[in-house]
């Protein structure tokens, strides 16, 4: 985001300059005038790389998204005009990222442009789904429905998604945790023992002689030990820049054992949901399918897709290639083909996402019940062999000590 460097005079008479960020000049100068500064000069500065946001993941978080869509809906069907509904969304929303983008749609739309070419113009904020439904809106009058429709879908996204998160979480935290407990016992504790072990002289069992000689290696190869690690995630980031190779990682995804299943679930309801809104707003399908490739999230399932769409410009019903595939449930399969028969696929498609949805809520609820207490008894495990290790050579030498 571009950053405009000023000079000017505050209410009080008093000099004032410093820089702000903003979607370009004229933001810039409307924000420092409504802050009751008279501006001498402002210009773009160049910036440098500490200069730049850096943003993890989606550009808006999904619920200030959801918020403006339903917010959006409300003031278009009050009979607001589609300017002053944006000019009131700009104020309210908490995003400051979504804040510049809807001011600069605002001035867009009070130049004349459509909703959706506006839009369409800041991709990282206003999904491809998002920006097609609009326009199919603003074409059939709808818009305020259409809003609607949309604010219903990214929630149940938002559940989805956070539903996921919530499943995987967990196992991931208490394996960190895991690591660094068995980390800080084999650098901290292991070796005090190992040298009181040698100062008596007593024998040590397997499983010591084991985790002292995994104790030994990782104190002292430590650096070569962490060399490798990082020159292996350097060399599977480069092996996965390839589109080719995206699409295999993807793929494994879901071999993961037990939550493959789940992020498949997950995955196919997204790509039904997605046909669902378009095919109801009368999105052509082959447009319908390329939208769909592009916000599924996985490569995967994004080439199915495009291989579904190179069927249907060869006169192929879209439950043809879903079949083919072996990637899609058999139960969506015979759905989408009855929606094909009765020429209600966006209904169809969309009992699909919600049958799915309702699948990932039990699936997370059975995995949270299973895996809570395997994980407790994997940390118990492997902290209970190094106390074991421990511990054996110390009754050892008591025993020898009382004889």
């Amino acid at each position: 985001m571009p950053m405009f460097a000023y000079q000017g005079v505050d209410g009080r008479g008093k000099k004032a300059s410093g820089t702000v960020l903003a979607v370009n000049k004229y933001e810039a100068i409307n924000e420092l005038t409504g802050k009751g500064l008279i501006l001498r000069s402002i210009q773009e500065k160049k910036a440098g790389l500490l200069q730049h946001e850096i943003t993890i993941g989606r550009a808006v978080k999904l619920v200030h998204f959801v918020i403006f869509c339903r917010q959006f809906a409300t003031l278009i069907r009050a009979g607001v005009q589609i300017v002053g509904a944006l000019g009131i969304l700009r104020e309210q929303t908490e995003s400051k990222r979504l804040k510049l983008a809807i001011s600069d749609v605002e001035r867009e739309v009070q130049s004349g442009h459509n909703l959706s070419v506006s839009m369409r113009k800041h991709p990282k904020i206003f999904p491809d789904l998002f920006v097609n439904m609009v326009e199919s809106g603003e074409a059939g009058g709808n818009l305020d429905d259409v809003l609607d429709r949309m604010a219903a879908h990214y929630e149940k996204e938002h559940v989805i998604v956070q539903k996921v998160k919530s499943a995987m979480t967990y196992p991931i935290v208490v394996l960190i945790v895991a690591v660094i407990v068995v980390i800080f016992l084999m650098i901290k504790i292991v070796p005090t023992f190992t040298s009181m072990f040698e100062e008596q002289g007593a024998k040590l069992p397997l499983i010591t002689r084991m985790v002292v000689g995994f104790s030994h290696g990782l104190v002292a190869y430590w650096p070569i030990i962490l060399l490798i690690l990082i020159l292996a995630i350097g060399l599977s980031w480069v092996g996965t820049r390839g589109e080719k190779a995206r699409i295999r990682m993807d793929k494994l995804k879901f071999s993961i054992p037990i939550f493959g299943p789940l992020l498949r679930k997950a995955t196919v309801s997204r790509v039904c949901r997605t046909l669902s809104e378009l095919m109801f707003s009368a999105v052509p399908v082959l447009q319908a399918l390329d939208v769909t490739r592009k916000v599924v999230g996985n490569r995967y399932y994004g080439a199915s897709l495009q291989e579904a769409r190179s069927m249907l410009e060869q006169g192929k019903l879209l439950s043809e290639p879903f079949r083919k595939s072996g990637m899609y449930p058999v139960m969506a399969v015979h759905m989408i083909t009855v929606g094909e028969e009765t020429g209600q696929m966006d209904k169809m498609l969309a009992r699909v996402a919600d049958f799915l949805d309702a699948e990932v809520d039990k699936s997370v609820d059975q995995m949270k019940a299973l895996i809570e207490p395997l994980m407790l008894l994997f940390v118990a495990g492997i902290v209970g062999v190094i106390v074991v290790a421990i511990m054996s050579p110390m009754f050892t030498l008591y025993e020898n000590f009382l004889n």
